[in-house]
């Protein structure tokens, strides 16, 4: 069968019965056939072929190792994915002119957020535990971030009935692109982070921040005795100057250094020889690694609990022949269905690397967070009641150390993380205070960042990715006339409606914590970030990692990574199939 038929017969099989509604096997294949569907038409480089130059370097300064700001990853062209590079694009770029006053305010994000996100009880996500939100805000951190710039302030217009000291309500700006050139409506936007799946949120992206971090012996990273982030002589910075620091990204940055550093002693005996930036570097490759397979094989079925996508996942990871034929021989064919992407050649498809706008805006996913924590004891007693405002930025390690990062990390385990829906977003992110002490609603400025981006409102990105553009506002509603009722009033017209709400209230796919929106993005940019990135595909590899190194990726999971820096989580990851779900409680 042709590459070509392949790909329409899947699209017939979603279009006929949708691919969630098949057998297992046979919606995977589905997938796999819209997969490259995306992968031919939804893939463009905001740069049209002229990159910027990437900063000169020595050979072995990026042959074998990733460098601090992600440049030499494709050898080719060393610039590609770079920290301050530029977002790409899922959806022609001129499709969605970067929206301006009065368009950027119609309908105001400030009604959206008080009528349409705002929690107004908790909704539950089920199995999915608060662990896997902490989980997803720790990797965020390392794959995007644009910035924010006061020199250049938003100025939302007050609606009626919206409490708020200020009329306008004032919103940083996205920063501009300073390597823009010409009158452009399709505006581009620069990563402050590096594109590539580098563990940056814990090793920063550049020189300073790298430093900040480590010890200078051993290849080891700043932890103190009682195995906390060290605050001397080295202070917390990056961390806290980081917006949105808390307590759930502390205690996961912790636990990956702390793993780190049990990585350095590992190749410490194995390579006696080796000095601390060798350690350092390899070090890195390995826990990188580690996170990326946990996220791959563990949080992403996790949220995605289709049979399908479990298969499809390991299919990523092992291929068709399975973890056991990988880890007895190896790879057995070039092909990633048979011997799954690492390890595999590097394909970059149809446009350079990098991560994009579209991606970005799917993964908003506040809503999982809970407003309130009830910390406990693993024995089951009450340890800490707070909100959330009392264990970020500052007040987050003083939390930590009075609750116990293993108590900590079991009541985020047992915990039940907030349902991805219209009136389900934190309430305390309806007035958030930056670190600048601007106070601004992030529940808004989610919707205002996808119109001042210049991505499609609802119905037009659906209809990019193939998607059937919604009816009714029934159809984003989840079955609630009340809800509905609310999308009419305040959008009027159903092709206005912004993509984060619609994703909000579109249907789910079985076994699904988001919807079919967000996940034809997930499935194009999943398997890309492993397949463009030379660590994952074609160094993947002993002579790269280490042989030591590559058995740690293939031996670990989280819950051994748990085990190894709180063995007194053990009892309570007894049974526990998936650490990402919600543990069954010990009292």
């Amino acid at each position: 069968m042709s590459k070509r038929v392949f790909i329409r017969l899947a699209e017939f099989l979603d279009r006929r019965w949708g691919w969630d509604n098949l057998p297992p096997t046979l919606g995977l294949l589905s997938l796999v056939g819209i997969r490259n569907r995306l992968r031919e038409d939804n893939l463009y480089d905001t740069y049209d072929g002229s990159p910027p130059a990437a900063p000169a370097r020595e050979p072995q300064e990026y042959l074998t190792v990733r460098t601090v700001d992600g440049s030499y990853n494709d050898l080719s062209a060393p610039s590609m994915g770079m920290a301050g590079t530029r977002f790409g694009r899922n959806l022609p770029p001129a499709s969605a002119p970067a929206e301006q006053p009065p368009r950027l305010f119609d309908p105001n994000p400030l009604t959206i957020s008080n009528e349409l996100l705002r929690r107004e009880t908790f909704k539950g996500a089920g199995q999915v535990n608060v662990l896997a939100a902490a989980w997803l805000q720790f990797e965020v951190h390392d794959w995007f971030s644009h910035g924010t710039t006061t020199d250049r302030m938003i100025e939302v217009p007050r609606p009626a009935g919206y409490e708020w000291p200020t009329d306008p309500v004032r919103v940083p700006a996205t920063p501009d692109d300073p390597t823009a050139s010409g009158d452009t409506a399709s505006k581009t936007y620069l990563n402050v982070d590096s594109h590539w799946w580098d563990g940056s949120q814990i090793y920063g992206s550049t020189v300073a921040a790298q430093q900040a971090v480590r010890t200078g012996e051993s290849g080891k990273l700043t932890i103190d005795d009682d195995g906390f982030i060290a605050t001397n002589p080295t202070p917390k910075d990056p961390f806290l100057t980081n917006e949105g620091w808390w307590l759930g990204l502390e205690l996961l940055t912790t636990l990956f250094m702390n793993e780190h550093n049990a990585v350095c002693d590992k190749l410490a005996a194995a390579y006696p020889r080796w000095s601390d930036d060798q350690l350092f570097e390899k070090a890195r490759l390995v826990t990188t690694a580690l996170i990326t397979k946990i996220h791959t094989l563990e949080w992403t079925p996790a949220l995605l609990g289709h049979p399908a996508l479990e298969q499809g996942m390991r299919g990523n990871w092992f291929g068709a022949a399975g973890e056991r034929v990988k880890r007895l021989a190896g790879r057995l064919s070039s092909s990633d269905f048979i011997s799954g992407i690492p390890g595999s050649a590097t394909d970059h498809h149809a446009a350079p690397y990098s991560v994009t706008e579209e991606f970005v805006t799917v993964y908003r996913m506040h809503p999982l967070l809970p407003d309130d924590f009830g910390f406990v004891t693993l024995d089951g007693a009450p340890s800490l009641s707070c909100a959330f405002d009392d264990i970020r930025s500052a007040q987050s390690r003083g939390a930590l150390e009075k609750i116990g990062q293993g108590n900590a990390m079991y009541t985020f385990g047992i915990g039940e993380a907030g349902a991805l829906a219209l009136h389900n977003s934190p309430r305390f992110m309806q007035r958030f205070d930056r670190l600048d002490t601007l106070a601004i609603d992030l529940n808004a400025v989610d919707v205002l960042r996808s119109r001042e981006r210049g991505v499609p409102r609802y119905n037009d990105f659906r209809e990019s990715l193939r998607l059937p553009r919604a009816r009714s506002f029934d159809e984003i509603s989840r079955g609630s006339l009340e809800t509905a009722e609310k999308l009419r009033h305040i959008y009027g017209d159903i092709d206005a409606v912004d993509t984060v709400v619609g994703m909000y209230g579109e249907r789910l796919p079985r076994g699904f914590a988001f919807g079919e929106t967000a996940f034809r993005i997930f499935v194009l940019m999943a398997t890309r970030r492993l397949k463009s990135d030379r660590f994952y595909s074609v160094d993947f590899t002993p002579r790269i990692y280490t042989p030591e190194g590559m058995a740690w990726v293939d031996d670990n999971d989280m819950a051994s990574v748990l085990i190894r820096h709180h063995p007194e989580l053990a009892p309570a990851l007894r049974g526990q199939g998936n650490v990402f779900l919600r543990w069954k409680p010990l009292r």
